[in-house]
Parts: structure tokens; C-alpha cells; sequence
């Protein structure tokens, strides 16, 4: 018998590669596919209040239930606009439009739209919702829906020249109801809307936005580094044995468990001018010049939000660093008092340098969260008086769902996640973490 052929078996790497696939998986779907979509979006102009630009597309399209809805309305509207044109220097202009237009639907309803456009146009008569998308929208030739958008065009050229130069009201209103329906049918062809990298040039040089970029960096090296200091104050106060420590921990804690939006919502009224206590013992400090500066002046309400940041995240900072302080070892503190280190030089040359990996992780964490803070600055100022708290989270969701401009707001949105990636890549470059290169303290 020869020899039996070996079974496959994976090898320690391949296995090691094996396990970690869910979890990159998870990454590529739950982390990086919204940014791809983000920046694919980013490419359009694309807008959810345009019906025109209401969609990524790189070709002509027709909402077949919009055009359907409002062609019901048009050959009576354009009647009454040739009617009242009659006897005027439009007449024969307005007959052209009235003419080119029913061309042109005819063209699109007999040709391989025909099927299509009959089933909407049924749905519509009956009032049903056109759900299927594939129904709903069909594609055009470009010369053919550019053609019918320059009649449309041309058509509100002629209605505004015919509305400026008739006092007549009937005849007025006529016309206006006319251009209001041909301007309903233009919006129901929808435009290639594809502009490339043109939004990410607008708001590189667009001064709100740096202005919010620059809160956005105030707000987080201010804040975060008061969390730092604070919260390895706290850390080292709770390393220490006491009575009651447990008590202790547990009420640091308690401002981290409050909801974000529900603490800012807290401290609007704390620092409101008229019934805000921090406002008015402020004031009676002599901090403020008066209460009201809370949150009406650029400054004070900037001051506001990083006291209320500090005050929510400070015991998230100390946790972690208190975890890092647990794992130092008593004996290098014995050790260094026998070789006579006072306290101080204890905390730095022990504790400082084997607190680093805990530090760069609260850090990161800290700075990437302050980085991205929208709903504290969104409840507490909404980003005034006069955008000078509006951080660039902020202004992303103005943008996107302010002004459904969902395009220019994918913009912001890239831009905020390489500002990200790019304070990750510095805090690991230039601090050089051992917990970041693979290494562990134990060789």
C-alpha cells in the first residue's frame, strides 16, 4: 500500500489569520464602507431638497410618477396659457413650447417607455405610492432629455417675459400656473450630477469651515488636556488605600454614566444668566463680569462647554489611568525609597514612564472623542453665538441634514475622518508606543 495522502491542515499563522477574519470584516463593514459611501457621495452634487439632484447618477433619469403626477395637470394649465396668449407677440412662442413638449412626451411614452409609463401613469390615477425603484425611475437618452430640458427651459424664458410685459391679472395667473406645472416637469428629469473633487475645493477654502475646524482643535486640546490632568489627579487620590474608596470610585464615575445630551442639557441650566447657579456664584467670584456671559459671548460659551466636557469625561481619563497605575509593582516604589526618591522624583521616574501605554491609549480615546463632539456643543450652544462654538461635527450636520445637502455635507464628513486618521497616525508616530508596536514590557 503506498503511502496514505496527508490531510489539509492549516498552519499556526493561517489559523491566527482565520480567527481575526471575522473581526476585519466587522471593520471593513461597520468602519470603512460608511466612509467609502461618504466620499463616493462626496462626488455628486447631490442634494435631498432638489429633485433634480436627488440621487447619485452619471446619466439623464425621469421620476416617471412625478412626471406622470404633474403631466395630468399640464394640458389644461398649457391650454390656459395659449388661450391667454392670443392676439400677443407670445402667442406663436408659447404654441411652439406647447407643440415640442407634446413631441417630446410622446417620444417618451411610445417608445421602450411605454410600457413603463403607462403602469406608473395607472398607479398614479389610483393614488397608489410607486415604491419600486426600478418602476419609479427610468433612464434617458442624453440628447433626448436634454433637448426637452432646453424646451422647459426656453418655456419659463417666455413665461417671465410674457408675466413682465401684461398688466392683466387673468392672463398673469394664467401664465404663472402654466410655468409653475412646466417648471414641475423639468424637476422630474433628473441631472447627471457627478462634479468630481469640485466640493472638496469649495470648503478646503471656505472660511466657516476652517472656522469650525479651529474650535473643533481649541475645544479638544484644551479640554483634553485639563481631563489629562485631572483625571491622573483623581487616579492617583483613588490608587491610594482609604476609607470609603469604593464610595469614592463609584460617585467619580457618575457624571460619565449620565448621557451626553442629557448633561448638556443639565448645564444649560446651571449656566443659564437669570436662574443658573454656576452662573451667578461665578459671577459673585468675580470670574464672570455677569451672568448672562455664559452663553451669549463667543468666549464664555466656549469656556461652558469645555468646564462641561471636563466635568463628564475627566473620570473616564482617570479610569483608565487608574487601570495603568494598578499594574506598576510596589516594589520599584520600595526600591526607589530605599535608594532614597523623594515622592516627586518617584512620579517621575516610575510613574510617568510606566504610565505611557495608559496615557497614549486615554489620550487617543479622549482626543478622537473630543475631536468628533457634536451633540454636547449641539444641545448645549448649537454651535453659536454666531457659529464661534460651531465644531466641525456640527457644521457636517447642518449641512447634510439642515440643508439636505448630502454631497457637500459627505465632504465634511471625509474631512472629519481624515483629520481622525490623522491624529491616530501622529499619536502613535511620534509618542511611539510599545503597545503599538507589538512589544510588551516583558522580554
Amino acid at each position: 500500500m503506498g503511502e496514505k495522502k496527508s490531510r489539509f491542515q492549516l498552519s499556526e499563522k493561517q489559523l491566527g489569520y482565520l480567527f481575526v477574519l471575522p473581526a476585519l470584516v466587522l471593520i471593513t463593514v461597520i468602519t470603512l464602507w460608511p466612509v467609502a459611501q461618504s466620499f463616493y457621495n462626496s462626488l455628486f452634487d447631490y442634494r435631498l431638497n432638489d429633485p433634480t439632484r436627488n440621487q447619485t447618477t452619471l446619466n439623464y433619469q425621469i421620476d416617471l410618477e412625478r412626471y406622470a403626477d404633474h403631466y395630468f395637470f399640464y394640458g389644461r394649465d398649457m391650454e390656459a396659457a395659449v388661450e391667454a396668449s392670443v392676439g400677443t407677440e407670445f402667442e406663436q412662442a408659447i404654441t411652439d413650447i406647447q407643440a415640442s413638449i407634446q413631441n417630446y412626451h410622446e417620444e417618451l411614452t411610445t417608445g421602450e417607455l411605454q410600457e413603463q409609463y403607462e403602469i406608473v401613469d395607472e398607479m398614479v390615477f389610483n393614488f397608489e405610492a410607486v415604491n419600486d425603484t426600478d418602476l419609479k425611475y427610468a433612464q434617458l437618452e442624453d440628447d433626448v432629455a436634454e433637448g426637452y430640458v432646453s424646451i422647459f427651459d426656453e418655456a419659463q424664458v417666455v413665461f417671465s417675459a410674457f408675466q413682465e410685459s401684461t398688466e392683466d391679472e387673468d392672463v398673469s395667473e394664467a401664465i404663472s400656473v402654466a410655468s409653475s406645472t412646466v417648471d414641475r416637469l423639468d424637476r422630474a428629469i433628473v441631472r447627471p450630477n457627478f462634479i468630481g473633487l469640485t466640493n472638496y475645493g469649495k470648503y478646503l477654502t471656505d472660511a466657516r469651515m476652517w472656522s469650525a475646524m479651529g474650535n473643533t482643535v481649541f475645544f479638544t486640546v484644551v479640554s483634553v488636556f485639563f481631563e489629562l490632568v485631572i483625571g491622573l489627579a483623581v487616579a492617583l487620590v483613588l490608587h491610594r488605600a482609604f476609607i470609603g474608596r469604593g464610595a469614592v470610585r463609584a460617585a467619580v464615575l457618575i457624571p460619565w454614566a449620565i448621557p451626553t445630551a442629557v448633561s448638556a442639557m443639565m448645564w444649560s441650566y446651571l449656566y443659564d444668566g437669570q436662574t443658573g447657579i454656576v452662573a451667578h456664584y461665578f459671577a459673585q467670584l468675580g470670574i464672570i463680569s455677569d451672568p448672562s456671559v455664559m452663553l451669549s459671548t463667543g468666549s464664555g460659551a466656549m469656556a461652558s462647554i469645555i468646564l462641561a466636557d471636563v466635568w463628564k469625561t475627566m473620570p473616564y481619563m482617570a479610569l483608565l489611568l487608574l487601570a495603568g497605575l494598578q499594574t506598576i509593582s510596589d516594589s520599584l516604589y520600595e526600591a526607589a525609597e530605599v535608594d532614597g526618591a523623594g515622592k516627586i522624583q518617584q512620579f517621575f521616574y516610575i510613574t510617568l514612564p510606566m504610565l505611557k501605554s495608559a496615557i497614549l491609549v486615554a489620550l487617543l480615546f479622549r482626543t478622537l472623542d473630543a475631536f468628533r463632539v457634536f451633540d454636547l456643543i449641539f444641545v448645549l450652544t448649537g454651535g453659536g453665538p454666531a457659529n464661534r462654538t460651531e465644531s466641525i461635527s456640527v457644521y457636517a450636520y447642518k449641512v447634510l441634514f439642515g440643508q439636505q445637502n448630502f454631497g457637500e455635507g459627505s465632504v465634511l464628513s471625509v474631512i472629519v475622518f481624515v483629520s481622525v486618521a490623522i491624529i491616530s497616525i501622529i499619536f502613535i508616530k511620534l509618542i511611539g508606543s510599545e503597545l503599538f508596536e507589538g512589544r510588551t514590557a516583558r522580554k
